[in-house]
């Protein structure tokens, strides 16, 4: 049987970024982790036992900021195309982003004490459909609007959501539509910068050589650089102004917190300043949002245009990262197919390890994960 592997270059995507591979992988995996791995409830630095916190919130922003890099790196990186070509990979994004969106319910009808991502994520691709000849500064704007009205419509919203039950919260609420379209402007940007090779000659070793990554090498250097300082500032001012309050943890994802007792001041600080994990804050969607450009800028930096020994130590990762939809849904179906697992750390490693042999093994012999390539199917079929 002969093996089919992912093209390596095309000529609308270029080569395959095994960076961006990698980083999905740790959006998945910490996703994986706060789910079944019982991690802290609340980050402190100063208390090592919460550091496992780390991946509360800053996981599934990773997950959104690696959306909009896709969104981009399908859609013509730096010089995205004009009409038709430009028509016709918008029609096959929304019919992607409604495909995503059955799948995220059908998942959310497992009943598992996840809060499901996907619908939230399909409904981004719609969204940004209409942006995808915008401008990185354009695209920065927008982003930066949605950061600043992200903790105001996260509280005007919550009144719709009175009476709803597990799996009405997961439409909009946890993950709301505004805060983590923040996110996937960012990435979306990202990718219209040269995280690889700008141009394609149609020879993968033209895209390959170190002379080419010059650019992106300075790319990927300043969004570590810049990923770095805005999250330390953005972390800092959080915490001198909004410190989390001790009851915190009786806070709903995705919606601002006010203790009681608070003044109009606390109230106001908390609402746009708190550093809390899924506080839909300004600090919060500054903060990890910085983590995910710096996650992003590092393992590009690290992975890419580096010769085959980088790639053989970017595999297991850059295999998990590669089928993103599958991955995210098997361990879902896991968990609700298996009795209550313990939440604890070796859980997670049981997870992480099934789904890196997996993850190796399909891409070995079968190339692309079931569900992508289910999907692109479909796609395919729908938008010839």
């Amino acid at each position: 049987m002969t093996a089919v592997h992912p093209a390596a270059v095309t000529a609308v995507r270029g080569a395959r970024l095994v960076g961006i591979d990698v980083a999905r992988a740790v959006a998945l995996l910490g996703m994986v982790a706060a789910h079944v791995g019982g991690v802290a409830e609340q980050l402190d630095w100063s208390d090592p036992s919460t550091w496992s916190a780390v991946v509360n919130g800053r996981s599934s922003t990773l997950f959104a900021v690696l959306a909009g890099v896709s969104v981009g790196l399908v859609s013509g990186r730096t010089a995205p195309p004009g009409p038709p070509e430009i028509g016709r990979i918008r029609a096959r994004l929304a019919v992607r982003a409604v495909l995503v969106v059955v799948i995220g319910v059908l998942l959310m009808a497992l009943g598992t004490p996840v809060y499901v991502i996907l619908p939230t994520y399909g409904a981004l691709f719609l969204l940004v459909v209409p942006v995808l000849r915008w401008r990185p500064w354009a695209l920065s704007v927008a982003a930066a609007v949605c950061a600043l009205l992200s903790a105001p419509v996260a509280l005007a919203i919550v009144p719709a959501y009175a009476g709803a039950d597990t799996f009405g919260v997961q439409l909009g609420l946890v993950y709301p539509v505004v805060t983590f379209l923040t996110y996937v402007l960012v990435g979306l940007a990202v990718a219209r910068a040269a995280l690889g090779p700008r141009r394609y000659s149609g020879d993968a070793s033209a895209v390959s050589g170190p002379d080419r990554w010059g650019e992106a090498r300075r790319t990927q250097i300043a969004l570590l650089a810049s990923g770095v300082l805005v999250a330390v500032a953005a972390y800092v001012v959080g915490t001198l102004a909004a410190p989390v309050p001790s009851d915190a943890d009786e806070a709903f994802p995705g919606v601002p917190f006010i203790p009681q007792g608070a003044t109009p001041g606390e109230a106001v600080a908390q609402v746009f300043l708190s550093p809390r994990d899924h506080s839909s804050s300004i600090v919060d969607v500054v903060g990890t949002g910085g983590v995910a450009v710096a996650v992003i800028g590092l393992c590009t930096l690290l992975f890419d245009g580096r010769g085959a020994l980088a790639r053989r130590i970017a595999a297991p990762l850059a295999a998990v990262g590669s089928m993103p939809l599958t991955i995210y849904a098997l361990h879902l179906v896991v968990i609700a197919v298996l009795p209550p697992l313990p939440q604890q750390a070796s859980t997670w490693w049981w997870f992480a390890i099934g789904a890196t042999v997996f993850a190796l093994v399909w891409t070995r012999f079968l190339g692309r994960g079931p569900a992508e390539r289910l999907v692109a199917r479909i796609v395919s079929a729908t938008t010839r």
